[in-house]
């Protein structure tokens, strides 16, 4: 999907109103670590210049398939959309969660043609898509906001790779249970809380720690009765009682 076939089925930005956003999308763009630096009364006139379009999207629908090239990115303003890779037989993996102002797309959106090697769908999601080639060309009308823009595209993608490497180190571990405790004791350590939730149902969680759902329960199941953790749905607090075991 790129940006000729979303013109048709969503609302332009006007430069001059913000009358098509509510104040939880507004708060989600201010939010969003590519407009770091940028207020809200410069935000509308940016968007226009991006020439940025919104769209909504139902659950599991999806926004991109994988081996279509893009030529936007998309910005989260409500709901969330998962990465999701698929195989020759189409069963799904969850590579990652975009929630409210994050965005996704942006490196396959800044090489032209390159096909997605994912798919991205939607969790009953609102969305804005920005033109990549607005925001890394020169602006014709010398826009004061590009060079801020690029800085903080290449801050987020730092960021993501930063993000790959500690889910490469989770995925390293061998059992399903030391999996889990890496991914909990990190997304623990990013709240700065032992009590924490997660983006995840578990069937989402098994897809990301690319394991069976339920071998997994099992091990929640384990890990609870040994008091080293405790949970409610996807509301988690882990306990000080350390665990060496593992399956």
């Amino acid at each position: 999907m790129d940006m000729d076939r979303i013109s048709g089925e969503t609302n332009h930005v006007s430069e001059n109103s913000a009358k098509g956003y509510s104040g939880r999308e507004l708060k989600a763009l201010l939010g969003c670590t590519l407009f770091s630096g940028i207020d809200a009364g410069e935000l509308t006139g940016l968007l226009g210049c991006l020439d940025a379009r919104k769209r909504t999207f139902l659950k599991n629908e999806f926004i991109y398939h994988s081996g279509e090239p893009v030529s936007s990115m998309g910005i989260v303003l409500s709901g969330s959309v998962h990465i999701v890779k698929e195989d020759f037989w189409g069963r799904r993996h969850l590579l990652s969660e975009a929630g409210e102002g994050n965005f996704f797309a942006e490196a396959y959106a800044s090489l032209p043609g390159t096909p997605l090697s994912v798919s991205v769908l939607a969790a009953d999601s609102s969305l804005l898509f920005v033109n990549v080639s607005r925001l890394l060309d020169v602006c014709p009308s010398s826009c004061p906001f590009h060079q801020t823009l690029i800085r903080n595209v290449l801050s987020a993608l730092a960021g993501k790779n930063l993000m790959l490497t500690k889910k490469m180190e989770q995925l390293s571990r061998r059992s399903i249970r030391e999996k889990l405790l890496a991914y909990l004791s990190d997304v623990s350590a990013q709240a700065g809380s032992s009590s924490f939730s997660i983006p995840f149902n578990r069937q989402q969680l098994a897809d990301y720690l690319c394991t069976d759902r339920s071998a997994l329960s099992s091990e929640l199941g384990r890990l609870k009765r040994e008091g080293v953790l405790d949970f409610k749905r996807n509301v988690f607090q882990l306990n000080e009682t350390e665990q060496k075991k593992s399956d």
